[in-house]
């Protein structure tokens, strides 16, 4: 299994939408799960190129304490199955 915790979203949302729509940030715009959205999109691409079946998630509310410990519940945001159908 691997966790990816995003360290940055709020710059990248930022880069992207620019000054004027900083002001969203954090109040109509969820910088998270925009860059989590984001980066399933592109490990779907991946995985399919891959030939890698998988089960990705966006999950709010987990938390990483340190280097040993995950802490739950969460919320799930977004899931995709990743399949490769056989021809």
């Amino acid at each position: 299994m691997v966790i990816i915790e995003l360290s940055n979203p709020r710059e990248v949302v930022r880069q992207r939408i620019g000054p004027l729509g900083e002001r969203l940030i954090g109040t109509v715009v969820d910088p998270e799960a925009q860059v989590e959205k984001a980066l399933i999109q592109e490990l779907e691409e991946a995985f399919r190129n891959y030939g890698i079946e998988a089960r990705i998630l966006s999950v709010q509310g987990a938390q990483l304490i340190g280097r040993h410990q995950l802490e739950l519940p969460i919320q799930v945001r977004e899931e995709r199955d990743v399949r490769i159908s056989e021809s």
